[in-house]
């Protein structure tokens, strides 16, 4: 099968008969070099994606490239150097073919890299942008946001022309001097040393990161810098008759009040639930999310999302058996949903530095990890982080409650008192699993527990002898769940 070594998705077949998509375009080599550069910025501004040469992209004939000479497939190749500025990270690919006439030839696979922290313009200084099957020139405030996602430009350096230093509370300037050990500094010098207020034609001004910080009313000046609570009746949102919404509050402050502010707020909304402890086999209260957890989303939430969406603000939604934590932004610049445990980088790293002078948070990304972890330990679901309109962060926090509430039972203590003592310590692992969640599969326990399959399906069937675990379907399935039989 011909297909590309870099991106095996692009087969022969693929290349001719899909529809142009976000990760390729056809080109007949019959084209100037030069007519490619929007296709190049467009791709290197987005995700990255592949321009074939030697298909047309009006007939889908294979047409192949060798008839216009080494010259010219040359020029294509150096395309992304001499028609773009920066150059954005390429590689280039020849796929061997017979072309429509049967004759050998081959493909320019041209593999545009997306840029990560720079914006990629054409040479005469146009910038696209990749959506869908289609390239979008920007301008003004859309070329401003790009810039902005890229580290390009930063949002919180820009200056705000309304706001003076009056503005600003008082008591958080006098904390931060204490903080930086220089009570007896004036607050102008203060701002100043830290890039929060800057010159412009012989004044001065605040920048966007001092008033989102130290104002005294922040929703004067900006009116999405808070975070809306809803909380719902139920495990889904009602509307009209079926409205189930029992709680709708704002809380509004400065960045460096709103943490608190809400962190104090959302833990009187939390519930506690029942679980097992390993140790005794008893059912213990704990917290309905691990403390940490739900508090550091707030945190992330808080420090990284992107304030220059106008009408934007921070949501958090509580379900009864979830909650969720909603940003405006997408991740910023290199990290991904996949690689959010392990990759660094602040969207505001000026407002970033002073929540960690105030201990807010310490090292970008470094709860996130312990958001993982701490999940694991109260035997919960992993958080889970998605992009849902490709405009926001969610993270999601599950709380098991029907596998919580259903061990709230006299009848469920005196059943597990009447075991206990009678498992061993993997088997005890595996029932204090269970008590805190609604099913799962063996495969799961495998990992959770550190055993072998062979040990678990073992264990599991001293359980389900002694009647404390049961099967949810057939044995045979691969699929098969276990859960607590109280």
């Amino acid at each position: 099968m011909i297909k590309s070594s870099i991106n095996p998705v692009l087969t022969l077949d693929y290349m001719i008969h899909e529809d142009e998509n976000k990760i390729f375009d056809r080109k007949s080599a019959q084209l100037k070099p030069s007519d490619i550069a929007d296709e190049i910025s467009a791709y290197a501004n987005a995700d990255g994606g592949t321009i074939v040469f030697g298909i047309s992209d009006k007939t889908r004939r294979l047409e192949g490239i060798n008839a216009v000479g080494a010259e010219k497939i040359n020029n294509f190749i150096n395309a992304p150097m001499d028609c773009c500025n920066p150059t954005p990270e390429y590689q280039e690919e020849f796929l061997d073919i017979e072309n429509a006439e049967g004759q050998p030839d081959r493909l320019l696979l041209l593999h545009i890299y997306p840029s990560v922290d720079r914006v990629i313009s054409t040479a005469n200084g146009s910038v696209f942008l990749r959506i869908g099957d289609r390239k979008r020139e920007l301008k003004g405030d859309d070329l401003r946001k790009l810039e902005y996602s890229k580290g390009a430009r930063h949002y919180e350096d820009e200056l705000n022309h309304d706001v003076k230093i009056s503005d600003l509370d008082e008591e958080l300037i006098k904390q931060y001097k204490e903080i930086l050990g220089s009570p007896d500094i004036l607050a102008e010098q203060l701002l100043s040393s830290r890039g929060f207020y800057k010159e412009q034609n012989g004044k001065k001004y605040l920048t966007n990161a001092a008033v989102l910080l130290f104002a005294k009313n922040v929703y004067q000046f900006y009116p999405n810098c808070r975070i809306r609570f809803i909380r719902y009746d139920g495990t889904s949102a009602g509307v009209g008759t079926q409205m189930n919404m029992i709680k709708d509050t704002n809380i509004e402050y400065p960045i460096l009040k709103i943490v608190e502010e809400a962190k104090r707020f959302i833990a009187a909304q939390l519930r506690e639930f029942t679980s097992l402890d390993s140790e005794t086999g008893n059912f213990k209260t704990v917290e309905e999310y691990p403390p940490f957890a739900w508090a550091e989303g707030i945190v992330n939430a808080v420090a990284h999302r992107e304030y220059a969406m106008e009408g934007k603000y921070i949501k958090v939604t509580m379900y009864d058996d979830r909650l969720e934590i909603e940003s405006p932004g997408k991740l910023p610049n290199i990290v991904t949903v996949d690689n959010i445990r392990t990759t660094n980088f602040s969207r505001n790293p000026r407002m970033a530095r002073v929540l960690a002078d105030f201990g807010i948070v310490k090292e970008l990304n470094e709860g996130v990890k312990r958001i993982y972890s701490d999940m694991e330990n109260y035997f919960l679901e992993a958080p889970e982080y998605s992009e849902p309109s490709g405009q926001t962060v969610k993270l999601v926090l599950r709380n098991n409650i029907i596998a919580r509430t259903a061990r709230q039972t006299e009848t469920a203590e005196k059943k597990m008192a009447e075991y206990w003592n009678k498992l061993d310590a993997v088997e005890k692992d595996i029932v204090t699993i269970m008590g805190s969640r609604s099913c799962i599969t063996a495969t799961e326990l495998s990992v959770m527990v550190s055993k072998t399959r062979r040990t678990i399906n073992k264990k599991l069937s001293n359980l389900l002898e002694i009647g404390v675990v049961k099967m949810n379907g057939n044995k045979h399935d691969p699929a098969l769940t276990y859960s607590l039989n109280i």
